[in-house]
């Protein structure tokens, strides 16, 4: 199982995250973001438009997870020092690695990260 972690601004659009999820490296089985982030449009019209199913990550939750990268304003925010890379670590469960850091789309709106899971 894969799964496509995302962290964006208010300002990201569709493009922005498609953008993010291009860059860190392909198909995945689902997406996650952080709980207050899932409503947004961008996000949800992604979903949508790649009929995956999305999945909210609480704040508790994502603060579980351990991040290869860290920002301070993420961290004070959201409790966790990438949205992406711990969004897609919970929401692929336990076991789950990332196959890599997060990566910014080219507007800089939108992060990205995937965590895969061997199935059982």
């Amino acid at each position: 199982m894969r799964v496509a972690g995302l962290g964006f601004r208010g300002a990201a659009t569709f493009e922005s995250l498609n953008d993010a999820l291009e860059r860190a490296g392909g198909s995945v089985d689902a997406l996650a973001t952080a709980e207050v982030k899932a409503g947004q449009p961008a996000v949800r019209i992604l979903a949508k438009a790649l009929r995956l199913p999305l999945l909210s990550i609480s704040r508790a939750r994502l603060a579980e997870e351990e991040t290869l990268t860290h920002s301070p304003i993420v961290a004070a925010r959201f409790g966790t020092g990438s949205v992406a890379e711990a969004a897609a670590l919970a929401a692929a469960g336990p076991g789950a690695r990332l196959i890599g850091p997060r990566v910014i789309s080219a507007d800089g709106l939108a992060t990205a990260a995937i965590a895969e899971r061997d199935d059982i």
